[in-house]
């Protein structure tokens, strides 16, 4: 049965699959080159271990409308509408600077022009799939070098059709006008028709289907958007990966985008498997042995060519060298759609056989290189910083004319996302004076017209931080996400002022111990504070008195290892911010035997005379609340306790719910309190 030899080529497919990404792992190599020697091994030029290797491309083809309509929502609208001048010149300037690159040195092995500029096309894409997956894997998306990287991608997408419409005039076919006229109208009515459908189409649908509040119906209706949004294009003459990430941006742009993003994610990893699986598959070993020079002269070049060509682009838009190198690297591998054209070249005459036996094995090839490719970018990037002037590598918009070097005592913030345009927010109020460093062109002439004391750069270059006037700095408050520019910002903040405070952001708890090793003071982990704050919402939420719910937390902190106990103490100096207005906190304590207020009345206790607390709320033992409680209410062992105050008067209160023998102690962890439902 056809389906049975299917489900048993997924089977192959998917074992292997796991073997490969559980190996890499261990050898910290990304999973997709995993998924990439899987394809190699069972296909038509491996073992030969799966049957049907059209099927299996066709399950990809969904597996990557999947990745750009995931990309799609996380990209939004206005992020695409503030790179739209990047995405135009520097894509213009990456894609006809390869064609150009690639037909003239093609043209010197003596290939005709037709041919050299249809192989020059095939060299200007670069692989969308692979670059999206390895930053992803880096924690890069959101870096300089993502987002000038996507952008870049995006472009090339969107030429892919004219590039699909000038092939049969390279073969030497008569070209219709007509048609390339109707084809270009089509593309023009499809992104009116996507524009009106965002805009009044989308939002009603989703909000009929929310209302079910069946999750079955959600998730159908989110798989529609997106495979009827590609399927549409490639009907109107546009790819169908362009189609999926068009959808994204339209959910992008609702309510229920996260919800959307979430739902399809699993989908999207599972089919992303048979992306890669599927471009390993056409490699032919063989031409490894019967052409191993030309293949790695070719290689060499593509490689070389297209990141010098890349990096040139996006340093001519204003950006670091660092930036440039790193999108010019990323952007250094041929793409997956390249093989769909050259099929069509291969079909109309422009290409012959053995050259694109040799593409297939240099196109991919590349890909396999790719995340040594970025390694390389960074390490040349640091090498090039030390040799060359500051004026040759800090990009076109560093300024130091703004008057950050005269600061005393202020704050050097590095990164203007989210958690940097906060903390200036707050500076602003508090009067506090503050400078920012940031690696985003636009960001920086944005905040420039604002008034903002902003430079452009990279804070691990030792100009860059004199001008932000790190030598008379107080504080060093590292946003952004890349590792890298974490430690070496830090490392050279606290070499040129080692009376400076270092706050770090990490993503993950691995990347602590590397930065309290160059000198970070604290240390803020997403993934560490968002754990505890888990644990402690939800304690909160059955009116645990605060010493059970700390002991608890310090518990999990001792189980964890040393290493989440010295995250810890780095990042401990931070507690205490989840406060109310005027400076007041609120407080559950529980009555212990013997203490002080034991079989005592509010006023008798002396509770609010000697320490200022307000009792709001009494939860006895037998799971009985009296709120507001009056003065004449007895207080019992075992009561907890909802107490109003600021942290001093909250710390003075504190030894009076405990006997006098551990008022000087830490706080035991006592059983909670048994509750009945609902309270």
């Amino acid at each position: 049965m056809p389906e049975m030899l299917l489900l048993q080529d997924l089977l192959v497919l998917f074992g292997l699959g796991i073997v490969a990404v559980v190996l890499f792992h261990r050898l910290s190599l990304p999973p997709v080159l995993g998924f990439l020697i899987t394809g190699v091994i069972c296909g038509p030029y491996g073992f030969k271990l799966v049957d049907d290797v059209h099927k299996i491309e066709l399950l990809a083809e969904i597996g990557l409308v999947l990745l750009l309509f995931t990309i799609g929502i996380e990209f939004s609208v206005k992020t695409f509408l503030r790179l739209k001048k990047f995405l135009l010149i520097a894509g213009s300037l990456q894609l006809l600077g390869t064609i150009a690159g690639g037909a003239l040195i093609t043209r010197f092995t003596g290939m005709p022009w037709t041919a050299a500029v249809f192989i020059g096309m095939l060299l200007s894409l670069s692989s969308t799939a692979i670059v999206i997956r390895i930053l992803e894997y880096r924690g890069d998306l959101d870096s300089a070098h993502g987002r000038t990287s996507l952008s870049i991608l995006i472009f090339q997408d969107l030429c892919i059709v004219p590039m699909v419409l000038a092939t049969p005039f390279l073969a030497g076919q008569e070209g219709n006008l007509v048609e390339v006229a109707i084809l270009t109208g089509k593309a023009i009515l499809f992104l009116v028709l996507a524009a009106t459908i965002a805009r009044y189409l989308v939002p009603w649908l989703l909000n009929q289907v929310a209302r079910t509040k069946r999750r079955e119906a959600f998730v159908l209706a989110i798989i529609l958007l997106c495979l009827g949004t590609a399927t549409a294009t490639s009907h109107f003459g546009l790819s169908m990966a362009l189609g999926a990430f068009i959808a994204g941006l339209i959910i992008s742009e609702s309510k229920y985008s996260h919800q959307a993003l979430g739902e399809v994610l699993p989908f999207r990893e599972v089919f992303n498997c048979l992306v890669f699986v599927s471009i390993g598959m056409l490699f032919d070993v063989r031409i490894l042995l019967v052409s191993p020079i030309a293949v790695a002269t070719a290689l060499l070049v593509v490689i070389v060519g297209k990141a010098i060509i890349g990096a040139a682009a996006t340093a001519i838009m204003g950006h670091s060298l660092r930036v440039a190198l790193m999108t010019g690297f990323a952007l250094a591998q041929i793409s997956e759609f390249s093989f769909v054209l050259a099929k069509l070249g291969l079909n109309v005459g422009v290409l012959d056989a053995q050259t694109n036996q040799l593409f297939l094995a240099v196109a991919i090839l590349s890909m396999f290189l790719t995340p040594a490719s970025l390694a390389t970018a960074t390490k040349l990037s640091g090498l090039l910083e030390k040799i060359l002037p500051a004026s040759w590598t800090a990009g076109r918009n560093s300024s130091s004319d703004d008057g950050t070097e005269k600061l005393t005592d202020h704050v050097v913030i590095v990164g203007f996302g989210l958690a940097g345009r906060n903390l200036a927010a707050v500076l602003n109020k508090l009067n506090i004076t503050y400078a920012v460093i940031d690696q985003d062109p636009v960001v920086v002439r944005r905040e420039k017209s604002r008034g903002t004391r902003i430079l452009y750069g990279d804070a691990a270059r030792e100009e860059i931080l004199h001008h932000a006037g790190i030598d008379n700095a107080r504080v060093l408050a590292l946003t952004v996400s890349d590792l890298d520019t974490l430690v070496r910002g830090a490392e050279l903040g606290k070499r040129l002022n080692p009376n400076l405070h270092v706050i770090a952001r990490a993503r993950f708890v691995d990347e602590v111990p590397q930065l309290l090793k160059v000198g970070v003071q604290e240390v803020i982990s997403e993934e560490f504070v968002g754990a505890m704050e888990f644990l402690t919402r939800v304690l909160r939420n059955y009116l645990l008195p605060s010493e059970i719910i700390e002991g608890f937390a310090q518990q999990m902190r001792s189980e964890q290892g040393q290493s989440w106990q010295s995250l810890y103490e780095a990042h401990r100096p931070g507690e205490g911010l989840p406060c109310i207005p005027c400076d007041l906190s609120v407080e559950v304590r529980r009555v212990a035997a013997g203490a002080p207020l034991c079989d005592k009345n509010l006023l008798d206790s002396g509770l609010r005379k000697e320490t200022g607390v307000t009792v709001v709320a009494i939860q006895r033992p037998t799971g009985e609340l009296v709120t507001n409680p009056s003065w004449r209410h007895q207080l019992h062992a075992g009561d907890s306790i909802v107490i109003l105050g600021d942290r001093k008067q909250l710390v003075l209160a504190a030894k009076y719910f405990l006997p006098p023998e551990e008022q000087s102690g830490e706080p035991k962890v006592q059983d909670a309190p048994r509750q009945p439902p609902g309270i």
